[in-house]
């Protein structure tokens, strides 16, 4: 009896001329891909019995965290402002800027004082503004990083930066590159999510591409208001019907791969469609907060008169049922919140801009480390709060700050990071950062070694080259580190 293997073979599937077929060259293909289509939900009824998942490669180490919720202030919160006071500030305001060594804002500009004042809190003595009142309780659950140092001016250039560890498009991002390492604990939801207000930030898609990663590392975006995610309901209600097209869909991908010369794009696209089919079901769910306390709903200001404040507390909320439900990378954008760009961004009306976007965004913060530590939760959830630079300690005006990647704050919290701290520090003006510097490099080896990952073994082969996030820098503020 003649074999397939056999090129004079004549089996049904074998082409003419002892050619393979499309699905014997699939499915003898390295990664599998013509079995792969749409396995996970058609393997119940026999169409297909095998799957070649594009697998998480892993933790190196032990992990502190295994899930992160990045809150990014987007604009730049002034940190003289927030975290980091300077009292010489206000014994120099109004007088002329005579700091020479800063690219970002030249001519003829006078310091300015911060319009808040700043007291110590906790048993840490942590310094905290009154712009952030609600975070006043929390002060040792915080390690705040003073001593940040970015690289661009530019929001779209410094977005990406912090995003993606790289100044220009088209590389992962840090959800992308956590994904890729550790994948979602829960294969019906993704591992990279981002809850957005609308307009995307500077930098545009870029900030939560996968990049060359493979598709299925890319962020799932939720809006807050309307419908969550488009196109989730299905067309067809009937679930043979929903099957059918998706066989079609199944044999058309093997042709358009056979075409391609390469299976892994279109692999990447059935997971892909596995997954939306997936979500269905369970993403109304876990964004449903009917399941919520009052109490909870209230924590987290869902009862505020301002819109925008509301939003956010929503946002913040579906944070923590997302992780809770085992999203591993939740990124939590900023609504719109003071002034034509809805950012952080006060070139001017500093006052008014800031107090309103803390307004917004403070109470919910507070409440999502309440929360998360009342369920358990905060020991193994890695929080980061940052935007993509500072703002200068100087003014054009009386009442704003410009751009400042120079010298700025974030903080972390939960997760493995030790709370309490302060790591670092500006010069007494806040103009530079002047004591144990830290990048965005190292801030991603940080929190990748949180979540168990050494930042120079997770690499990507893409170009002819190893590709990581952190390119060949970055080091672990070990001193955060609980």
């Amino acid at each position: 009896m003649k074999h397939r293997n056999d090129p004079s073979c004549s089996c049904p599937g074998r082409a003419r001329g002892g050619a393979l077929s499309r699905r014997e060259l699939l499915t003898q293909s390295a990664t599998g891909f013509g079995m792969l289509a749409l396995a996970n939900l058609l393997a119940d009824d026999g169409r297909i019995a095998h799957a070649s998942p594009i697998a998480p490669k892993g933790m190196h180490h032990p992990r502190k965290a295994k899930n992160v919720i990045f809150l990014f202030m987007d604009g730049g919160v002034s940190h003289v402002d927030s975290f980091d006071p300077k009292p010489k500030l206000t014994e120099l305001d109004g007088k002329d800027h005579f700091e020479k060594n800063n690219p970002t804002a030249g001519g003829n500009r006078k310091w300015l004082k911060s319009p808040w004042a700043s007291k110590q809190y906790g048993q840490s003595g942590l310094p905290i503004s009154e712009l952030f009142p609600n975070m006043y309780p929390l002060a040792d659950e915080l390690a705040v990083v003073r001593s940040m140092k970015a690289e661009f001016p530019l929001h779209s250039r410094g977005n990406l930066l912090l995003h993606t560890g790289r100044n220009t498009g088209g590389l992962p991002s840090l959800g992308s590159w956590m994904n890729y390492g550790l994948g979602s604990e829960n294969k019906n939801l993704p591992g990279f999510v981002v809850l957005n207000f609308g307009p995307v930030p500077a930098g545009g898609m870029e900030n939560f591409s996968n990049g060359f990663l493979p598709a299925t590392h890319q962020a799932s975006l939720l809006k807050a208001q309307g419908i969550p995610i488009n196109n989730l309901s299905p067309a067809d209600k009937k679930d043979a019907i929903q099957r059918a097209k998706l066989g079609l869909l199944d044999q058309m991908d093997e042709e358009f791969s056979v075409s391609l010369g390469s299976s892994e794009p279109v692999e990447s696209a059935i997971k892909n469609y596995e997954l939306a089919y997936r979500m269905q079901s369970l993403v109304p769910d876990v964004l449903d907060l009917n399941k919520e306390s009052e109490a909870t709903k209230k924590l987290y200001g869902l009862d505020a008169a301002d819109n925008n404040k509301k939003l956010y507390g929503l946002q913040c909320l579906r944070a923590r049922r997302l992780i809770e439900s085992g999203v591993r990378f939740v990124e939590v954008c900023c609504p719109q919140m003071y002034g034509s760009t809805g950012t952080w961004d006060q070139h001017g009306d500093l006052k008014k801009g800031h107090e309103k976007n803390a307004m917004v965004t403070d109470q919910a913060v507070a409440a999502l480390i309440i929360d998360l530590k009342q369920r358990g939760m905060l020991d193994d959830t890695l929080i980061l709060w940052t935007g993509e630079f500072g703002r200068t300690p100087h003014s054009a005006g009386r009442d704003g700050r410009d751009h400042h990647p120079e010298g700025f704050t974030l903080w972390m919290a939960g997760g493995g990071v030790k709370g309490g701290t302060i790591y670092g520090s500006t010069d007494e003006l806040g103009m530079h950062a002047a004591d144990n510097v830290v990048s965005f490099h190292d801030l991603h080896a940080t929190m990748l070694h949180l979540m168990g990952i050494d930042h120079t073994r997770l690499t990507y082969r893409f170009g002819g080259r190893d590709y990581r996030l952190t390119d060949v820098h970055g080091q672990v503020i070990k001193e955060v580190l609980a």
